[in-house]
């Protein structure tokens, strides 16, 4: 999907960017249901605006982690594809959870995005963490 050629550090950028805009396109998703059922705060009580704010918080919760860790290897000169792996697999995860989330019961989408997401970030956080003492 990248460029071939990219450095780390436009390889930290592009995914970066990528999930921040995921973030953004989730957090509309909960105004427009708040709109819809006219929730001024909180959730109403209206389960869609509860489903649509905790698809938000679930990636709000996960996706600063992830930008850090991917801006942590690009300074650390890990190789270019590594931070493609690690930010690829994130923003699968990411999305697929999106998707994935529902109410009423653990869906396949849901618990395959949480396990993308935890390879991810496990992936990158042994990869820091060896990285500290090389």
């Amino acid at each position: 999907m990248a460029p071939a050629g990219m450095t780390a550090i436009q390889s930290a950028a592009l995914w970066s960017g990528l999930l921040i805009l995921l973030l953004v396109i989730l957090s509309v998703r909960v105004v427009l249901a708040r709109r819809t059922h006219r929730v001024l705060l909180g959730d109403g009580g209206v389960s869609q605006v509860t489903v649509a704010a905790r698809v938000f918080g679930n990636a709000a919760e996960y996706v600063p982690v992830g930008v850090g860790a991917l801006a942590l290897l690009a300074m650390l000169g890990m190789p270019a594809l590594a931070v493609h792996a690690v930010g690829g697999v994130l923003l699968a995860g990411r999305l697929i959870h999106a998707v994935g989330l529902s109410d009423r019961k653990p869906t396949v989408g849901r618990i395959a995005g949480m396990a993308l997401t935890y390879f991810a970030l496990i992936t990158a956080g042994v990869m820091l963490v060896v990285h500290a003492f090389v």
